[in-house]
């Protein structure tokens, strides 16, 4: 069964730094798209960043500039690199993951449990 594993959020002071981090574990044959999303208290969730598997990156226009996605194929891991962290950046942010478990197989969304960014002003 396949996983996805978050882990680098926490508590931050606006201007700070953090860096999440997925892990994809289980039966993969290959992972698609990698991204993150993020909820804050009362909203929708919404779309931070894609990276598809040899594609180009994609990012919401509140993060451009700031926030840079990257993966490591070898590791089945993602990156969030968060700079210049704002107030509202708080929220739980969650990774997703397109994968195909077997070859010729379909492809299903996976998402990671959350994990919390708290920006303190």
């Amino acid at each position: 069964q396949v996983q996805l594993v978050e882990s680098g959020g926490g508590l931050v002071q606006a201007g700070g730094s953090l860096r999440l981090s997925c892990a994809a574990s289980g039966n993969m044959f290959s992972i698609n798209t990698m991204g993150w999303y993020r909820q804050a208290p009362g909203k929708e969730r919404e779309l931070v960043a894609v990276i598809p598997n040899g594609g180009s990156t994609n990012y919401a226009d509140s993060v451009k500039g700031r926030f840079t996605i990257s993966r490591d194929n070898a590791e089945n891991t993602a990156y969030l690199q968060m700079n210049s962290l704002k107030p509202e950046d708080t929220a739980v942010y969650y990774c997703n993951a397109v994968i195909t478990e077997v070859a010729g197989g379909y492809a299903y969304e996976y998402w990671g449990q959350g994990t919390q960014v708290t920006v303190s002003s």
